[in-house]
């Protein structure tokens, strides 16, 4: 059957399921992507145990692949550069509120908080921030 995870509480390990109507219920022992922990909304599909539990639940769909990369690291890095006093490379990588925190910093700081986008250019560039906020590797 497919669902997905209506929540988790990792100090019980164990969670619920929604299936149409139904919630099964199931422990960290029944998940099977190793390295993962359940979070609520994953798409997973499972097999019914007894009443309502669920046991070998598995991830399907988008949750099994890498991701891939999107954005390029040369433009990030080059934003960075050049314009990191307005927190471009972050509104560009969807680091939003760290955005907006650097071009406060920078008025604050009376231009002095550029040099923070700038170094992060360079981090980027060296590899050193090597992914945006969706957790994807850049190209």
């Amino acid at each position: 059957m497919n669902g997905n995870i209506a929540n988790y509480d990792p100090e019980t390990q164990s969670g619920t399921i929604k299936y149409n109507d139904k919630v099964f219920t199931f422990k960290l022992d029944d998940w099977q992507a190793e390295g993962i922990v359940p979070e609520e909304g994953d798409d997973i599909e499972f097999d019914q145990g007894d009443e309502d539990t669920a046991k070998n639940v598995r991830l399907i769909g988008a949750f099994l692949e890498k991701p891939k990369a999107v954005k390029s690291k040369y433009i990030a890095a080059l934003l960075g550069v050049l314009l990191g006093w307005l927190g471009l490379h972050r509104f560009y990588l969807g680091h939003y509120k760290i955005g907006l925190i650097q071009i406060v910093v920078t008025l604050l700081t009376g231009g002095f908080g550029a040099l923070w986008g700038f170094i992060e250019g360079v981090l980027i560039f060296a590899g050193h921030i090597n992914i945006d906020a969706k957790g994807r590797p850049l190209k």
